[in-house]
């Protein structure tokens, strides 16, 4: 499923209107038309009492390989298709996904009996531009639906104009009731339900006059809102919250996915999400070369050549599935190789072997009687790392096919060099992690470290990702598709941004955004079991980038499943995940 930008979707609107030649017209009545299936449905299921929206959370089962309404690319373009899944580790809250799967076409007036119908009263809140012109169609099928609906204009209809104006004059002339801010009175008390059209993508900045009185309304009203498009005052590309914002119950994405409804805080407001087609074709997308996807089994199959079922030749063995050589573990963080190399091999890679200090080899023996012991440091170094393991590491890495530095490994005198000898002396795949990456992020001058011939996968989370970049975990979280696109592509490594909604970016400028998982895994060690799987994924022969999204989306569907045996998200560790794999 594709995710774009403001300007993006902007491009793939005058596109379809200009070269493909579909009215601009069609496109906006279309969009009215599903706005207000969507109302219809959230006015169903809640009379029905149905659990509709619990169950929404979930989508489609962890082996569907594609959305059931036939989207051949993943695009939920043909009916109420919407992505699936949870927030991941580290999110306060899951993502709103979509049912799991598209029902058949039916006729509007036909989603909600009559009599139900008559008992509704939706209040349409218009902008003058097109938003207010999706909203301005939407009440006119709300109203064939037997639904009562008043369009509340930000400002005098008479300011509208092309096919927002169409639309304004064509609810007039069905006598659809007319109300305008600051010349009507308006009781929120009377409506049972809103729409938000107030403010599209096209927007910028926090809401002002009456735009922003109206969003303040809405919100204290206490009724379920449905967005169009997204909820006015969030903004579209990156998912901050202007003041005020909606916050919406369902937001109805018209065409494709935006940026902003699948990050945080943006993603809290948006509430359950829906992407519905109004006609723009998804090849547009790989015409103009949008690469951003929310991460999905059928993206990861088709897109990435990565199969979330993981098929297994039957005449393979241990050898067929490659040797991880985890790189961490120190004595006061010994755990964190443990747990990195037990999640490779659950990741399904032949062997690990673990190197680490000398010193805790005889303690840790047997601590996981599948993965194979090597000092890396001499007895001396008293559990910890030195300067000199490097070249010992190197040697140990002649055997093996992936390096996994990081977990556990600590900060020691000299430690930048080190890891720019591994950095540089191994030709192999690479994972790093944890303190190597804070290693990574001292370097006085990383643009001159030579550029790694094999698969590169950095994995920070947002404190982290501020100190490679030297810039504050805020600025980090207000854009994390551009910042993890923008480093991935600099230095030719994949990034994998950790956090709510992880990020990974590729080197070739495509981003995939991930959705599963849950937020008991804000826990210790989870990261180390991440490091772990991908380093597994890369062993088994998967790009740099296959591994870091396969493996981000089966370390969040396994935090998923750690939860449900436990019985609660916040009773979940680490060691959970990986038994869940």
């Amino acid at each position: 499923m594709y995710v774009v930008t403001s300007e993006q979707m902007r491009l793939l609107d005058r596109h379809t209107i200009e070269k493909i030649g579909i009215p601009a017209a069609a496109l906006m009545e279309n969009a009215g038309r599903v706005i207000a299936e969507e109302v219809l449905k959230l006015c169903l299921h809640k009379r029905a009492g149905s659990g509709w929206m619990a169950e929404a959370w979930h989508g489609p089962a962890a082996n569907d390989a594609a959305p059931q309404c036939g989207a051949a690319d993943g695009a939920a373009r043909r009916g109420a298709c919407t992505p699936a899944g949870a927030s991941e580790a580290g999110a306060s809250a899951p993502l709103r996904g979509l049912g799991p799967a598209c029902p058949p076409p039916v006729a509007v007036d036909e989603l909600l009996p009559a009599e139900a119908a008559g008992q509704e009263h939706w209040l349409i809140l218009a902008g003058k531009g097109n938003n207010g012109g999706d909203g301005a169609a939407a009440a006119r099928y709300l109203r064939d639906a037997g639904m009562r609906v008043t369009l509340l204009y930000a400002a005098e209809p008479s300011t509208l104009a092309g096919e927002a104006a169409l639309q304004r004059d064509a609810a007039a002339a069905l006598g659809i009731q007319v109300l305008v801010h600051g010349r009507d009175a308006v009781d929120f008390r009377a409506f049972t339900g809103i729409v938000d059209a107030l403010l599209g993508t096209g927007s910028a900045g926090a809401p002002r006059g009456a735009y922003a009185e109206l969003i303040q309304a809405a919100n204290a009203s206490g009724l379920p809102i449905v967005a169009a498009d997204i909820p006015s005052g969030l903004d579209a590309d990156t998912g901050a919250l202007h003041e005020p914002c909606i916050s919406a119950e369902v937001t109805v994405c018209l065409a494709f996915l935006k940026r902003g409804l699948v990050q945080y805080p943006g993603a809290g407001a948006a509430g359950r999400v829906v992407v519905r087609s109004i006609g723009i074709p998804a090849s547009l997308c790989r015409d103009l070369g949008i690469g951003t996807y929310l991460l999905t089994p059928h993206v990861l199959r088709t897109v990435l050549d990565a199969d979330v079922a993981r098929p297994r030749s039957p005449e393979g063995h241990k050898g067929t599935y490659g040797h991880v050589l985890t790189v961490g573990g120190s004595r006061t963080m010994s755990g964190a190789g443990l747990l990195a190399s037990r999640a490779a091999l659950r990741a399904g890679c032949g062997l690990v072997t673990w190197a680490l200090p000398a010193s805790l080899v005889l303690p840790l023996s047997g601590a996981a009687p599948e993965v194979m012991l090597a000092p890396a440091t001499g007895e001396e170094s008293g559990g910890y790392w030195d300067e000199a393991s490097a070249e010992r590491v190197l040697e140990l890495a002649k055997t093996r096919d992936v390096l996994a530095v990081g977990p556990g490994l600590g900060r020691f005198e000299g430690d930048t060099g080190w890891l720019r000898k591994l950095w540089e002396g191994w030709d192999g795949p690479m994972v790093v992690d944890a303190d190597a990456l804070n290693m990574l992020s001292s370097a006085d001058v990383v643009d001159a470290w030579k550029v790694r011939p094999a698969a590169t996968v950095l994995t920070p989370h947002p404190g982290e990702m501020s100190r490679l970049l030297g810039i504050s975990t805020a600025e980090v979280q207000r854009d994390r598709i551009g910042v993890a696109t923008e480093y991935a592509d600099r230095y030719g490594v994949t990034l994998v941004l950790k956090g709510a909604r992880t990020i990974v970016a590729s080197p070739d400028g495509s981003a995939y955004i991930n959705t599963t998982g849950t937020s008991g895994m804000a826990t210790g060690g989870t990261g180390d079991v991440l490091t772990g799987i991908i380093a597994g994924l890369l062993a088994q022969g998967y790009s740099g980038p296959g591994a870091a999204a396969l493996g981000v989306w089966l370390h969040g569907r396994a935090g998923e499943e750690a939860a449900r045996r436990r019985g609660h998200p916040a009773s979940i560790l680490a060691g959970d995940v990986i038994d869940a794999l």
